[in-house]
């Protein structure tokens, strides 16, 4: 359920009951010489469209800008943790006051992380709120390991996109065979400084990315998600809505 193509009346009757509010978060940042640098807002956009449509749940718009500084000097568009926090602050509790209690944060970008894993606790502390916030990252729900702009992400946007350049696809940093303290070690470089460690700006590789694997990928990330989230609502049973 789409919340921006509803009118005032609309949204005042559906809150009437119980119901669940979905705002994804992404990022505009660079994803190689082949994909667009709307690739995690795109992707997290997705993703959560298809689990309202599965759920009910009311859609909001997608905060495409997340923190994406250790990019530099690649292209990206931040904003601070302070500030994204912030904004979310607001719009939880905008929403409790519009009477939307349960608020999911689906997150696109893996620099958001741990600035979005803080929200639920910051809410907690205002006096008179009490929603119930939960934060997922769409990668936790899927079995293949995360990239950046390699096989996975590069396979789902060939499913949902017109936008990939496959003739630009490169091999980036490839990691299957490093240890794991050296895996470890590239990952806390890659924080600070993505390019210096990827050199390209991908981790992993795209040229065997395709829009078969990446519909499989969604298939898995949206089932587990739809799954976890009425769960952790309703504490018991994946039927949310009776």
């Amino acid at each position: 359920m789409i919340i921006k193509d509803l009118t005032n009346s609309d949204i005042r009757k559906i809150t009437k009951r119980k119901r669940v509010a979905i705002i994804p978060v992404g990022s505009i940042e660079q994803h190689g010489p082949h994909l667009p640098v709307s690739t995690d807002s795109d992707i997290i956009s997705y993703i959560a469209k298809q689990v309202s449509l599965r759920t009910e749940f009311l859609l909001f718009p997608t905060i495409q800008y997340g923190i994406s500084f250790e990019h530099h000097p690649f292209f990206h568009m931040s904003v601070t943790k302070t500030t994204l926090q912030n904004t979310l602050i607001d719009l939880c509790v905008s929403l409790w006051k519009n009477h939307i209690h349960d608020i999911i944060i689906l997150n696109g970008h893996h620099g958001n992380h741990k600035a979005l894993k803080q929200i639920s606790t910051k809410v907690s502390k205002i006096p008179g709120v009490k929603a119930r916030i939960f934060v997922y990252s769409y990668w936790h729900f899927m079995t293949r390991k995360f990239d950046h702009a390699g096989f996975v992400e590069t396979s789902i946007m060939l499913a949902i996109s017109d936008k990939v350049r496959m003739d630009k696809a490169r091999r980036g940093l490839v990691v299957d065979k490093l240890s794991e303290n050296e895996l470890i070690r590239l990952s806390k470089l890659a924080t600070m400084s993505f390019p210096s460690v990827t050199k390209n700006g991908i981790w992993g590789d795209p040229t065997k990315a395709s829009a078969k694997h990446g519909k499989q990928i969604l298939r898995q990330v949206i089932e587990s998600l739809v799954k976890e989230s009425q769960t952790c609502l309703t504490g018991k049973t994946r039927k949310l809505h009776q």
